[in-house]
């Protein structure tokens, strides 16, 4: 293809050190260099732009992208298909139910056996306060000595797909989405958004996301304003480390109780409901301990929590503080909409209804960010693979 859509990112790409990808794994977003960041970025536009132009993506024959989900999940688990079967890779849901792991087995042999000819294994362990990231730590290097000892012709890219920590795989898709949306990641400086905790009738949402969303936007001289009612605090090593992060990137971080303020003058708004980092650490000692009714009366108690909080809610009267009340609303999916999905919510129906298809662009970047996290670890130089895709020019959909 002659000027091909493709050129300026692999022109992007080349001004770009993202070589200590290769043969990495995607864990957390503050583990990774700005350039690394926006390599992701380069090449999930690249693969989402030659799949708009009907040139198959396909870099693989063969091969499985192993799925191992520790939580419920919808949009992850489909955006981790998509981008496996997009580089042309078979996907496997690993159902620890139905497999040895129940039987005691380690998760040294878990991760060697699923790995002989899989390219890549997406994790979901969001459950357990203080150990999904150290669980993917430990297949990571489960699987870097299996390589070394010959037992792996090739290692198995990790990507987070939610942890403890992090959700890079829905932050970067929301960064790629803002950069979209604004025109580019240089026009993002000095934008405002508003990472608030809304109202749920439900308990026990990971701290991820909002610990992702403020782990990355205070990278690009964003000014992030954290909200939450008194209590609801996020892990206090990664609330300081956003602080940081925005001191270095020239951007700032707030951290107040006011939704009200938060949503003052905001360019983007994310209302979303997580439980208090008091609550997790309560919740996983309880889970692990197996004790039902005391996670019955801790349930109890927080929805009683939360109920007195029902006024941090995203209202028609809140959107209107924003910056000439237009600020873009976003979300993870699926979001609490008052009066569709419950009775009352993180949002009101519309509002949502107001910026439904803006939330789905949102959703709709997650797959190439996936597939250029895999891309990215399992290749030396992307951006001749790219242009191999380009120059090949082969048809995604043919007859």
């Amino acid at each position: 293809m002659s000027a091909s859509p493709v050129d300026p990112l692999l022109a992007e790409l080349a001004e770009l050190d993202a070589s200590r990808m290769y043969g990495s794994d995607f864990l957390l977003t503050w583990q990774k260099s700005d350039d690394e960041l926006r390599a992701v970025l380069a090449v999930s536009q690249a693969l989402k732009r030659l799949r708009a132009a009907d040139v198959s993506p396909r870099i693989f024959d063969s091969g499985l992208a192993v799925s191992l989900f520790r939580d419920n999940s919808t949009r992850t688990r489909f955006s981790f298909a998509s981008a496996a079967n997009l580089l042309g890779l078979a996907v496997h849901d690993l159902d620890e139910g139905k497999s040895q792991i129940a039987h005691g087995e380690t998760v040294r042999e878990t991760a060697v056996m699923i790995s002989f000819l899989s390219e890549a294994i997406g994790i979901r362990d969001d459950m357990y306060l203080g150990a999904g990231h150290e669980y993917m730590v430990e297949v990571g290097e489960s699987l870097s000595a299996a390589h070394a000892a010959g037992l792996l012709p090739r290692r198995p890219a990790i990507v987070n797909l939610q942890c403890d920590r992090d959700h890079p795989t829905q932050a970067m898709a929301d960064l790629q989405h803002l950069a979209n949306e604004f025109g580019g990641l240089e026009a993002l400086r000095g934008k405002k958004i508003a990472m608030t905790w809304a109202y749920s009738p439900s308990y026990g949402k990971p701290l991820s996301v909002p610990q992702g969303v403020v782990g990355l936007m205070t990278r690009f001289g964003m000014d992030v304003s954290l909200a939450y009612p008194q209590g609801y605090n996020l892990i206090p090593e990664i609330e300081a480390q956003a602080g940081k992060l925005a001191a270095d990137s020239g951007g700032s971080f707030t951290v107040g109780n006011s939704m009200d303020d938060a949503f003052a003058d905001a360019d983007i708004v994310y209302p979303k409901s997580w439980a208090p980092y008091h609550v997790m650490q309560q919740r996983t000692e309880l889970l692990r301990a197996g004790d039902t009714d005391g996670l019955r009366s801790l349930e109890k108690s927080c929805l009683a929590e939360n109920a007195a909080h029902r006024d941090w809610e995203a209202t028609e009267a809140k959107m209107q503080t924003t910056r000439n009340g237009k600020a873009l609303y976003m979300h993870c999916l699926p979001a609490d909409i008052s009066g569709v999905s419950c009775d009352q919510g993180e949002v009101a129906a519309s509002v949502f209804d107001a910026q439904r298809d803006a939330t789905y662009r949102e959703a709709g970047y997650k797959p190439y960010i996936i597939a250029a996290m895999i891309l990215l670890s399992k290749f030396r130089n992307p951006a001749a693979v790219l242009a191999r895709l380009v120059s090949d020019a082969r048809p995604r959909v043919t007859g």
